[in-house]
């Protein structure tokens, strides 16, 4: 489009009369010349300044050179902007900015790679490959309050913890409510979801009852484990957990400041981490999600980062820090991992997600087909 008018404009500026008109008819071309060719300035320049801006970010990895580097950043999301494409007639009636993420928790992706991000009473979708946000929750039934985890299954079903209503929310891959988990109030507090997809089991940690519930996909509940405690297999405040490849489940004992590990009949296998200041200890955990490999990532809402584990439990690096630059968080929560090992962190008081990639195998091989098709 812009390099239409700049033609048009410039055989505007090299027109030539081959007519012998009238010094009245010559004005009036002249005049009427001149307003189409500043017409044209006019469109020109509201396209350049109101055309969505090309997304840059800085490459930054971690950890830093010499090192090999494992994880880095990739971009953010945190309004319709960062989907969408804004045109200039939104921009000229200041209707770019439709929605910014207030106080997001939980994320998670699906598999055609939409980011989901539960914020105060609903959840933001973030669809790049529609370039669209769209919203979940605020329909008269499944209605959210305060939804905290999320997660999803491979058929698209959408699992939302919600701690106000003490229910997990089940909808489709369209936002439709389609049922809930809890309706006899056998939650008070839950906030992490997870799901095993191969023994068709949801899992959900309950905060105040110091537990985790296993459930059947129809809501029907299997298994509780846990309670109240500091031994192996007790909690104190759980909050969120993920599933690895084997189905072992990983439950973040925040107030315990660990993480603790059980087979997939809910058996207690181990559990690492403590209190603490160095890297590799715990302060505030919250978020938990495994990638491709099994490696463990909890983000810690006091160290400001998240920390990398094996899945033996030994620290194998941390990325983030204090602030509000990229790379950089404040009171970080959520972290989900999707089939790219993309990493997706939610940065709370930044209200905003950070994205990071995983530079492992999958990434290597990834960029290897990608070498070989140029």
């Amino acid at each position: 489009m812009r390099k239409i008018i700049l033609h048009i404009i410039k055989k505007i500026h090299s027109t030539r009369y081959t007519l012998h008109p009238t010094p009245y008819t010559l004005n009036a071309i002249r005049y009427m010349l001149h307003a189409i060719r500043y017409t044209l300035y006019a469109i020109f320049f509201i396209l350049i300044g109101c055309a969505a801006p090309e997304r840059k970010f800085p490459d930054i990895v971690w950890p830093p050179p010499p090192d090999e580097p494992k994880i880095k950043f990739v971009e953010t999301l945190q309004s319709n902007l960062d989907v969408e494409e804004a045109g200039f007639i939104t921009a000229l009636l200041g209707e770019e900015v439709r929605a910014v993420l207030q106080k997001p928790y939980g994320v998670a992706v699906d598999s055609d790679g939409r980011v989901y991000v539960s914020d105060l009473a609903r959840v933001f979708v973030f669809d790049r490959k529609n370039k669209k946000l769209t919203f979940m929750g605020l329909g008269s039934e499944g209605r959210l309050r305060i939804p905290a985890g999320i997660t999803i299954s491979q058929d698209g079903k959408v699992y939302v913890a919600d701690t106000a209503t003490d229910k997990v929310f089940v909808y489709d891959k369209n936002g439709n409510y389609l049922n809930a988990i809890g309706q006899t109030k056998e939650f008070d507090a839950p906030s992490g979801v997870a799901l095993d997809e191969k023994r068709h089991k949801l899992y959900v940690t309950d905060a105040k009852k110091h537990n985790v519930r296993a459930y059947s996909f129809d809501g029907k509940l299997l298994q509780t484990i846990g309670k109240r405690g500091t031994n192996a297999g007790e909690f104190n405040f759980p909050t969120n957990i993920a599933v690895d490849s084997s189905g072992n489940l990983y439950v973040i004992d925040t107030g315990n400041f660990r993480v603790q590990v059980f087979d997939p009949a809910g058996k207690h296998l181990k559990m690492f981490g403590e209190i603490g200041d160095r890297p590799g200890n715990f302060v505030r955990p919250k978020g938990i999600a495994v990638d491709s490999e099994d490696n463990i990532y909890i983000v810690d809402a006091a160290f400001q980062n998240f920390q990398v584990f094996n899945k033996e439990g030994r620290l194998l690096t941390f990325v983030g820090s204090g602030g509000a630059y990229f790379g950089q968080f404040s009171i970080p929560s959520g972290i989900a991992i999707d089939s790219n090992d993309r990493i997706y962190v939610v940065d709370q008081l930044n209200r905003r997600v950070q994205v990071f990639q995983y530079m492992g195998q999958k990434w290597k091989k990834r960029q290897g087909t990608e070498q070989q098709k140029k």
